[in-house]
């Protein structure tokens, strides 16, 4: 931690005395940081969890936007870190591909999920004791939601499209549940919970975070999500550089708004330029407590 943050303050410095120093930052970004997947751990209280699920943990990963130059290290890299954890379940967050970035999304859009295969593969190296869950992005849902989806089966991951899964283990439930992506699809967070007891915890996967505020509506403990990329480039004092829509509000980390729970993931990969700084790609692991 000492030695980033010193390798951090020295670029940063450079950076401030010329153009050598700003090449020398740009490097960073993208040879280093991009590269290096960092482990977050939090411990979550949910008020109506079993005591008997006291300790479950949850893997997520978000935003692979799935690259063989740029992405597929700290993917590999990531999928090492969880698998070693050995997590309950592991929960995947949206955008698997990318679309085109001169995409007119009327003939090329498609083309994005050219990579959808070669991301379920890495991510199909994923293990947890509970399964791996999915839900799609506004990338994957704007290029061929289909083709994602009937990839990430193949490996053995279940997409949730307004639908949930009961999680059961010692005895006890919890709510696996998943919303159609929120910018490009049609979310319906009535059918997704119909059906689930109401004094049964649910955790939510919808990929835009500033949904947050229509699940706090709901009867739902926690929401996961991803799509800001944390920004992907934060600078000193000005912070994120670009946040994209609905992802604003609630751009990076834990939230709390009502009696919901909200974390924001970073993301693995990158999009556009090929680079992170002050925003490393993230592996998060919660550790769920009864409240």
């Amino acid at each position: 931690m000492s030695h980033q943050w010193n390798r951090r303050r020295f670029l940063q410095a450079t950076a401030a005395v010329g153009g050598a120093g700003a090449l020398a930052l740009a490097a960073d970004g993208i040879l280093l940081e991009a590269n290096d997947p960092q482990l977050v751990r939090f411990n979550l209280s949910l008020t109506r969890l079993p005591a008997a699920l006291d300790g479950f943990t949850i893997a997520q990963l978000s935003d692979l936007h799935y690259d063989e130059i740029f992405s597929a290290i700290p993917l590999r890299k990531a999928v090492k870190i969880v698998n070693d954890l050995q997590p309950d379940l592991v929960v995947l967050t949206g955008d698997f591909v990318t679309i085109p970035l001169f995409s007119d999304y009327l003939h090329n859009a498609e083309q994005g999920a050219n990579t959808a295969e070669a991301a379920a593969q890495a991510a199909g190296q994923l293990r947890a004791r509970q399964g791996v869950f999915a839900v799609l992005g506004n990338h994957d849902h704007d290029s061929d939601p289909q083709r994602v989806t009937t990839a990430l089966a193949s490996r053995g991951i279940q997409m949730l499209r307004n639908n949930s899964v009961p999680i059961e283990t010692a005895g006890a439930r919890l709510w696996l549940s998943g919303v159609d992506d929120v910018l490009a699809g049609k979310p319906d967070l009535d059918r997704t919970l119909q059906g689930i007891p109401r004094d049964e915890p649910v955790v939510l996967l919808a990929h835009e975070p500033d949904f947050a505020d229509q699940a706090a509506k709901y009867p739902v403990d926690l929401q996961l999500s991803g799509h800001s990329h944390g920004g992907q480039i934060r600078l000193p004092v000005v912070g994120a550089v670009f946040l994209p829509d609905l992802a604003r509000k609630y751009p990076w980390g834990l939230h709390k708004i009502g009696r919901l729970t909200l974390y924001t993931n970073v993301g693995l990969g990158t999009i556009r330029i090929p680079a992170r700084l002050n925003c490393p790609p993230e592996i998060t692991l919660f550790t769920l407590r009864a409240g």
